[in-house]
């Protein structure tokens, strides 16, 4: 489930050429990785190739987050491997700091306690799913017009009924007059709800501060929104990542707190949004497990006096290993709710041609996470909760492993990349 447009929105390179992108990422990643010969912590390996594979990859024609989605990949199997030696969870690899971070990338943080930062996490039991409404995502049972071949519900009200979201998360199209309207006729759904939260997802499609503005205003004077706007928490990414990281937002942000996410490319990224007004920062497991943890680190810190925050922003992690990591991940740091659609895209195991013993394995290590269906193994979600505890086994959140067998190798580019 790589979102290719996601990393690079680039209207000059096809989806092919952007997946082309993302397995040349990791088969840097891989060479890089598997030519060191230098015993290093895990976090160790990530900060000695970091500035090697972000040159290497602009060399290549990658932009930051593409260069990075291959170490990203690496450095979650590494640790994986690292738990499993060591017989202990996830949590309790990074509680103990096993991986051995330390401030090598982020100057900013040289006195920080990494020690008793990371001892103190704790991870949750379960974690709210916040599902994603995209522009043309229907509403209403009566706006689908085609339903595809299974059993999950489509239309908005659909979803809430089968699954009890209680939060969601708004896509905005960049243009005043279209999101207003839109928001209006989530909120005629929402609002039949005794309550719920709400983040926005500008996805850099507005194209300057004013225009962001101009929504906010709109927005506050309508009654319609006026239960959706109190229970908005936060915008995400609203300018493209060309401007976001050069325009202050501190007015902006007097409206809602403002997140970067397709912004967060680098290590210092966080750092400089934070000057510019922004208050939170995303945690996504393709941008890196390792920088979700410093950034949480940045967002504990007395510097940031309280008013830092970290996200789970995730749409498209599929049931497995991708899922399960992530869940980890966020629900280590603390967040309570995470962006969760994969699970529609892909239905479950079935929609990746996963093998049914291997499906039978997951569900058996993690029955608390998946249920076979006649179509196959999939994600509970109950009461808009997803529940944790099984994820907290030895290694790297997952007491089963792929059926590798069934795997196909990773095609080499079939496009030239510069």
């Amino acid at each position: 489930m790589m979102m290719p447009k996601w990393f690079d929105k680039s209207l000059q390179r096809s989806n092919e050429q952007n997946l082309d992108d993302l397995r040349r990422s990791l088969a840097l990643a891989a060479q890089a990785y598997g030519s060191e010969h230098t015993a290093r912590t895990a976090f160790g390996h990530a900060a000695s190739h970091y500035r090697s594979l972000l040159a290497a990859g602009a060399g290549e024609g990658l932009n930051a987050l593409v260069a990075s989605f291959g170490a990203a990949l690496v450095d979650r199997a590494i640790l994986d491997a690292v738990c499993h030696t060591q017989k202990m969870s996830f949590a309790t690899a990074i509680q103990n700091n096993v991986p051995g971070i330390d401030a090598t990338l982020t100057p900013d943080l040289r006195e920080f306690a990494f020690a008793a930062f990371l001892d103190a996490l704790l991870p949750v039991s379960t974690i709210a799913v916040r599902h994603t409404v995209g522009l043309l995502d229907p509403l209403a049972s009566s706006d689908v017009a085609a339903r595809p071949d299974d059993d999950l519900p489509v239309a908005l009200d659909e979803v809430i009924a089968r699954y009890g979201h209680r939060h969601f998360k708004l896509k905005l199209a960049g243009d005043g007059a279209q999101d207003f309207e839109r928001l209006a006729q989530i909120a005629a759904v929402l609002d039949t709800l005794p309550q719920y939260a709400v983040t926005l997802d500008g996805n850099e499609q507005f194209d300057f501060v004013e225009a962001v503005h101009d929504l906010w205003r709109a927005a506050d004077a309508e009654p319609r929104l006026a239960r959706l706007s109190s229970a908005t928490l936060y915008l995400e990414q609203p300018l493209p990542r060309e401007l976001a990281l050069s325009a202050d937002v501190h007015e902006l942000a007097r409206f809602k707190p403002l997140v970067i996410d397709e912004s967060d490319a680098t290590f210092d990224a966080f750092p400089l949004a934070r000057r510019l007004g922004y208050a939170g920062v995303s945690s996504k497991s393709c941008k890196g497990i390792y920088k979700s943890l410093v950034n949480a680190a940045r967002c504990s810190n007395s510097i940031n006096t309280g008013s830092a925050f970290i996200t789970g922003e995730d749409l498209t992690a599929q049931a497995g290993l991708a899922l399960q990591q992530d869940l980890a991940l966020v629900g280590l740091l603390g967040v309570t709710h995470v962006e969760r659609n994969g699970h529609h895209y892909v239905d479950g195991f079935t929609g990746q041609d996963a093998p049914r013993d291997e499906q039978a394995a997951f569900q058996h290590a993690h029955p608390d996470l998946y249920e076979t269906t006649v179509r196959g193994t999939r994600l509970v979600i109950r009461n808009g909760m997803i529940a944790l505890g099984s994820i907290g086994c030895s290694g790297f959140a997952s007491g089963a492993i792929p059926a590798i067998e069934s795997l196909a190798p990773m095609k080499t580019a079939a496009v030239p990349i510069t």
